[in-house]
């Protein structure tokens, strides 16, 4: 009997706990930390994915995407990741207290308890979802790079976060593990990112009245193009009140507002600098997209910008509200309503630019060149 293929990897990433518990209660050494976190976190699944999956599943297909492999291993890694926020949280037990001492002792923070809550929860069933996509024929191009984004972000503010926060004088071999999921998922994207965009059949006199229309007499774009600019403003403010702004505006909302952005752990600071680095321009060039017509990229980058900025701002939301923050950095009480609208407020935009993006594509269509819909064109 064939297995579908989710399913199966579905059931062999339930092989992670009983293999972190196993390391756990075994491991003593931190070298041998790094050995075998490499081979449960990459050799062991990725060698099921080739033996097991091809045995009970793939023996019939052909051509597989090799984006499929990364998958496979990363929903792996997946519950290794959930296994290491629930006992955080006091859910479980006896799964991650040796690897935390001696291998990563930074997955104790907010952060990465929020972190690896996203990567449980969210990416494993966005995992699951696009490889039964992949071998049901069916379209997985928003949902790869929306997964592409978030893993993207979220390894950028982690990693430099360890290295130059409070943990940065405790890192242990086991660390470097991290550099294959910031590698591969920017080897997936540049694979989604290089392949023939799907782009909906549209009749050629239907885009051209859609892009004849100015920015003013197109509401949703409108309001989307404030929206992106109140974001942009929002990424400048946090980003130089991150560089330690001695303005009074700036010293009033660090301190009354989001004190989290003070967190010796560094992530909070690191990600208001992504912001207003990389953030901020990919913010400006949406807003130029919704005015020009025929930004083709406008599809696929808006849902890439989605998942980074989902990502990074529910570790960051998350964190500052956390019992494991210490209580000096979380969100004040009298002030939580307002810090949570702006900071819902800047992840609701970018996923409101994508869904708009991707129900009405028809302005950011390849321009008709001028004639081609005229009534002789159409005679012939």
């Amino acid at each position: 009997m064939q297995l579908p293929v989710d399913i199966c990897v579905f059931l062999l990433s339930l092989v992670a706990p009983a293999v972190l518990y196993t390391m756990n209660n075994v491991i003593k050494q931190p070298v041998m930390v790094l050995t075998l976190g490499a081979a449960v976190l990459y050799i062991i699944p990725y060698v099921m994915s080739f033996l097991v999956l091809h045995l009970l599943a793939l023996q019939h297909w052909e051509n597989i995407d090799p984006l499929f492999y990364v998958l496979a291993v990363f929903s792996f890694t997946c519950l290794v990741g959930l296994t290491n926020a629930l006992e955080q949280d006091g859910y479980i037990s006896g799964y991650m207290g040796f690897y935390l001492k001696k291998g990563e002792p930074h997955l104790s923070a907010a952060y990465a308890v929020m972190m690896n809550y996203w990567e449980g929860v969210l990416h494993f069933l966005l995992f699951l979802i696009i490889i039964h996509r992949m071998f049901r024929g069916k379209s997985y191009r928003s949902l790869a790079l929306f997964w592409a984004g978030s893993s993207i972000a979220h390894q950028i503010v982690f990693i430099p976060g360890v290295v130059i926060g409070k943990y940065g004088s405790n890192i242990h071999p086991a660390f470097w593990r991290n550099t294959p999921f910031l590698l591969l998922p920017i080897w997936g994207a540049i694979l989604l990112f290089s392949r023939e965009r799907e782009l909906p059949i549209i009749p050629a006199d239907k885009i051209a009245v859609a892009q004849e229309r100015s920015l003013l007499y197109r509401p949703v774009d409108l309001i989307l193009s404030l929206l992106l600019l109140g974001a942009m403003a929002f990424s400048v403010f946090r980003g130089v009140v991150a560089l330690d702004c001695p303005l009074d505006t700036c010293f009033t909302y660090i301190y009354q507002y989001e004190p989290y952005l003070k967190d010796p752990v560094v992530f909070p600071r690191i990600t208001m600098l992504v912001y207003l680095f990389y953030a901020l321009p990919l913010l400006a060039a949406f807003i130029y997209g919704l005015r020009n017509p025929g930004c083709t990229w406008m599809l696929d980058w808006a849902i890439f910008f989605a998942g980074a900025i989902a990502q990074t701002q529910w570790c960051h939301i998350g964190g500052s509200l956390h019992s494991r923050t210490p209580f000096t950095y979380r969100v004040p009480t009298d002030k939580w309503s307002t810090v949570m609208i702006l900071n819902g407020l800047y992840v609701a935009v970018p996923i409101l630019l994508a869904i708009r993006c991707r129900l009405s594509p028809t302005f950011f269509m390849p321009t008709v060149p001028e004639g081609q819909t005229s009534p002789e064109k159409k005679d012939n």
